[in-house]
């Protein structure tokens, strides 16, 4: 998949077009990228995904992220999309007129343009779907989808995770939610106790869940992928009076050294919420049963996981 951060840097030809954030890549989104290829077929043109980095939620409103850029772009290639334009959302782009952003797709010389029935776009949201029909012969509005009595949107996918409800987050997306971040140093209390965790730091701003999961790691290591069982724990460490978030993985039946590597983590059933225990001894046992009942779960699921 071709990546550009603007539509001049694309080559003059015609194409077919789909904008939004895409935050998450939820199955939403994925309606609108089968619709998106659809009409690319039938134009004999290239796929577009017009997207902002970050969001537009995470400049306008402050919210954290479902996807990283280069986690976004991963699942439109995933998807089959044949381009993509992540352009910069910075406060300068957020307050161009309408009359701008138009000018960028007509640069793209789009045959159709696939949005949301509710797209709007430029200063104080003016544009709107009957703009987009001044740059493009076709527009392709869709309806919000819905899954389960509610609206399948990155807003509902954050307020599952800060509930820690990631199998209805892994409903809407259709697949597990992963982060992915670097092994770090922590203070290296889970080796004092028998449960060694490696720390991962993710992009600030990452929406993560809170709690104890089940969870599968895996790892890009000399061109083949490493996969393994384990659980992770989101939160504050409570029992040694933490203050800041840490997001900690245990992986199962592994005891090398992790330091500086990327890892991959996938969410597949929240086993407990964050507590504050007595003491060590407590938590070591609590740690115990957590273990075996993740391994009950991922043993459970179709399918090898792991």
């Amino acid at each position: 998949m071709k990546t550009y951060v603007s539509p001049g840097q694309r080559p003059d030809t015609d194409t077919v077009v789909a904008i939004g954030s895409f935050d998450g890549v939820h199955l939403g989104h994925q309606a609108l990228i089968a619709q998106l290829k659809a009409k690319a077929r039938e134009h004999r043109v290239p796929s577009v995904v017009y997207t902002f980095d970050p969001p537009t939620r995470v400049l306008t409103q402050g919210v954290e992220f479902l996807s990283t850029l280069p986690e976004k772009l991963e699942l439109l290639k995933l998807y089959g999309v044949d381009e993509t334009i992540a352009v910069p959302f910075t406060p300068e782009f957020a307050a161009r007129p309408k009359e701008e952003f138009l000018q960028d797709l007509r640069s793209l010389r789009p045959r159709a343009i696939v949005v949301g029935e509710d797209f709007h776009f430029g200063r104080g949201r003016a544009g709107g779907v009957a703009d987009l029909r001044l740059v493009a012969p076709e527009v392709v509005t869709l309806a919000m989808h819905q899954l389960g009595g509610g609206d399948i949107k990155s807003t509902r996918v954050r307020e599952l995770l800060r509930a820690g409800e990631v199998q209805a987050v892994s409903r809407l997306l259709g697949r597990q939610y992963d982060a992915e971040g670097v092994v770090v140093k922590g203070d290296q209390l889970g080796r004092t106790i028998g449960w060694p965790t490696a720390n991962l730091q993710v992009a600030a701003g990452k929406a993560l869940p809170l709690g104890v999961f089940a969870v599968t790691v895996q790892r890009e290591r000399d061109g083949r992928e490493e996969r393994w069982a384990g659980m992770a724990n989101v939160g504050s460490r409570p029992t040694v009076n933490g203050t800041e978030r840490r997001f900690e993985v245990n992986l199962f039946d592994f005891d090398k050294d992790l330091y500086g590597q990327e890892l991959q983590v996938k969410f597949y059933d929240r086993l407990r919420g964050e507590q504050k225990f007595a003491g060590l001894e407590d938590l070591k046992a609590q740690l115990a049963r957590d273990a075996e009942q993740a391994r009950a779960v991922l043993a459970g699921l179709p399918g090898n996981v792991y």
